[in-house]
């Protein structure tokens, strides 16, 4: 994994949205992406329900590209690019020409950005949308803008309604043709489906390393994305040939790691691991308060599948077809279970790339200055927790830790 790529995506944490308004909290890229993710997983669920066909595998990659031309572009605002796409598009392609090639030296990997090529063409219109996607396609649009709306939503609280009028009347205006999806459509009239996410949308307003100063600081919420694209990224290098379930699997997880935590709060590690039994414990706790406070808020399109996620997340694991979930090696993964039929996941994978982002906020934040006794162990800790030449989920971790900082 390129060192320069994953800091130009951990710029993420970084970039301020809406930086012209009053914020009553700190709104930034990530954490927008994050939420964008939830929305297109609730909305697409709904959708499959019905019958459907939603690819999942181009959705996540959609999510890193995008989140991969934010970065690059942070400083023209999205009105500025629609106008520029609408109005001047010999400009727009140009621009988007530039974007690829920020990202040609730091993505090694051809096939990837083969698809991030693929999909920049796509959005500016230079390349058709397949039929097959449209659906895909339609899902995470309207994901995207319901998750603008939301930030809209929590800032009207502390801005005038005059600040906010022209931005409010054109994000619905905007959001009318996906109003046939039905779970948008709950989300809006805020049934059940919008109390699960005010659960999640908690997420934002947790900071990770509460108990030190940090730049930038990061979310609960923000962590779980970038650790979902780091599992993402490392998949394809632990295993070019895993199953589209396999993949996707891996992301979802990854994304909803710490969906606990919307209902008990980030438990700092060094607390966790105060008595040897008290990390069983506080997992049982978990499990208790999600299935007493989360699991209501869920349909049936994905609750059984959100708890497979999350009951058990950094074990590598399989589905059996009476239901059952059974613990496997990465080796089983690759040679006997790397089927859709098996509904894999790489646990394992995914506590690397939890490790990999608290190893990055405490470096990063060292490297910026802001520093402490919990940073500097934090960092010494992560560095140290992985054996020199140990191969984890075909993954060399620690020499890649040190490749980092």
């Amino acid at each position: 994994m390129d060192k320069n790529l994953v800091l130009r995506i951990f710029e993420g944490f970084s970039i301020q949205r809406w930086n012209d308004l009053i914020r009553p909290f700190d709104l930034v890229e990530m954490d927008k992406a994050g939420e964008k993710m939830v929305l297109a997983y609730i909305i697409g669920k709904y959708e499959e329900k019905k019958g459907k066909k939603i690819d999942w595998c181009w959705m996540i990659y959609a999510a890193l590209f995008d989140l991969l031309k934010k970065i690059a572009l942070c400083d023209i605002k999205a009105p500025v690019q629609q106008i520029l796409k609408r109005e001047y598009s010999k400009e727009y392609l140009r621009l988007n020409e530039w974007v690829l090639n920020q990202y040609r030296q730091l993505i090694k990997d051809d096939d990837l950005f083969s698809r991030f090529t693929i999909y920049i063409g796509q959005k500016a219109g230079s390349f058709a949308i397949p039929e097959h996607l449209k659906t895909s396609v339609h899902v995470y649009t309207a994901a995207h803008k319901y998750s603008t709306i939301r930030e809209m939503e929590m800032l009207s609280v502390v801005n005038e309604k005059e600040r906010l009028a022209k931005i409010d009347s054109d994000l619905r205006a905007e959001l009318q043709p996906f109003l046939d999806l039905e779970a948008l459509q709950k989300l809006i009239t805020r049934q059940k489906e919008f109390d699960f996410l005010l659960k999640i949308e908690q997420l934002r307003f947790q900071t990770r390393w509460n108990q030190t100063p940090r730049v930038p600081q990061t979310t609960v919420l923000g962590h779980c994305f970038f650790v979902a694209i780091m599992t993402l990224l490392l998949s394809r290098e632990s295993n070019p040939k895993m199953s589209t379930r396999r993949v996707v699997n891996n992301f979802f997880s990854a994304l909803f790691h710490d969906l606990p935590e919307a209902v008990t709060r980030d438990i700092i590690s060094p607390v966790k691991q105060a008595t040897d039994a008290l990390p069983n414990i506080v997992k049982k706790i978990e499990d208790e308060i999600v299935n007493k406070e989360l699991v209501p808020l869920m349909d049936e399109s994905y609750v059984d599948e959100v708890i497979y996620y999350t009951s058990d997340e950094f074990s590598d694991r399989i589905m059996t077809k009476d239901g059952k979930i059974q613990n496997v090696s990465y080796e089983e993964l690759n040679e006997k279970y790397n089927s859709d039929e098996f509904n894999p996941v790489d646990g394992k994978l995914v506590r690397i790339c939890d490790h990999l982002s608290a190893l990055m906020e405490a470096d990063i934040s060292i490297k910026h200055g802001i520093t402490s006794t919990h940073l500097s162990s934090g960092r010494e800790g992560m560095l140290a927790h992985y054996k020199q030449g140990q191969i984890i989920s075909g993954i060399n971790v620690n020499e890649l830790f040190h490749s980092l900082v």
